[in-house]
């Protein structure tokens, strides 16, 4: 296969999968439900944090918190009271458990009480670098100042790039804030970060296809190779690679390719 036939072929492939029928089956389900800005944006993080596993389970689960939360995930991230914590007691996601979930309550409350929002965040040393890597550490930083003390179990949910780290689950949210696709499966919804910034979020599906379809060459899914299949994605569309995560995924999963 060509250059150009690849490019064709991942091209037909974006149009076949990026599209409404693939939300229902996607975590990307739980943020559809709401329409307000910093609702969409904290049940997206939330969900993109637990998204390990199967995908049925990780919609049961988003669903299951999201009704915890009331259905109002910035309210209760707003108003949330020790006494809370209580209806967190049997949440669990393989191993985030409710103590992870108040500490992200907490810190999520401070982002936007003290730092104007997690889009302020992750744009603030995005803007002015080449990918996204560089804003997702900034975010991690951020995300963890209150724990004081520097060693929590919780640091292991929230990837680190800095130190090798292919921080898949946030960078596939990334991909939904920031992707204005035009079919209303990505959000589009942070204006202040280019999707040209995006990479693709490597996992065991998009990377194993990406190696047989001669786009990545290393085998770890690590940073380095996130990095080898950016190149790559850019040379088909400089302006929004991620949108490959569609074609690469879709053959994975769907396809069995």
């Amino acid at each position: 296969m060509t250059k150009r036939e690849l490019k064709e072929f991942l091209d037909e492939k974006v149009i076949q999968y990026n599209n409404p029928k693939f939300i229902e089956s996607d975590p990307i389900s739980i943020p559809h439900q709401f329409t307000k800005k910093e609702d969409i944006e904290i049940s997206a993080f939330l969900v993109a944090t637990i998204a390990w596993g199967q995908r049925k389970t990780i919609i049961n689960n988003g669903n299951k918190l999201m009704e915890l939360m009331g259905n109002s995930p910035h309210d209760f991230v707003m108003n949330y009271k020790p006494e809370d914590f209580d209806r967190f007691q049997d949440f669990k996601h393989r191993t985030f458990n409710p103590f992870d979930l108040e500490f992200f309550i907490k810190s999520l409350r401070n982002i936007y009480k003290n730092h104007q929002g997690l889009e302020a965040v992750f744009a603030k040393k995005t803007k002015n670098s080449s990918d996204c890597f560089e804003g997702i550490d900034y975010f991690r930083n951020t995300f963890f100042e209150l724990n004081k003390e520097g060693k929590f179990r919780t640091f292991k949910h929230v990837s680190s790039p800095a130190k090798g780290s292919a921080a898949k689950r946030l960078v596939m949210f990334l991909r939904w804030m920031v992707r204005d696709d035009k079919n209303d499966v990505d959000f589009g919804i942070w204006k202040s970060i280019s999707s040209s910034k995006l990479s693709c979020p490597l996992d065991v599906h998009s990377g194993n296809v990406a190696r047989k379809l001669g786009l990545l060459n290393r085998t770890q899914n690590d940073l380095r190779a996130v990095k080898e299949l950016d190149i790559n994605l850019r040379k088909m569309d400089k302006n929004d690679p991620a949108k490959y995560d569609f074609a690469l995924f879709g053959l994975g999963v769907f396809e069995g390719f």
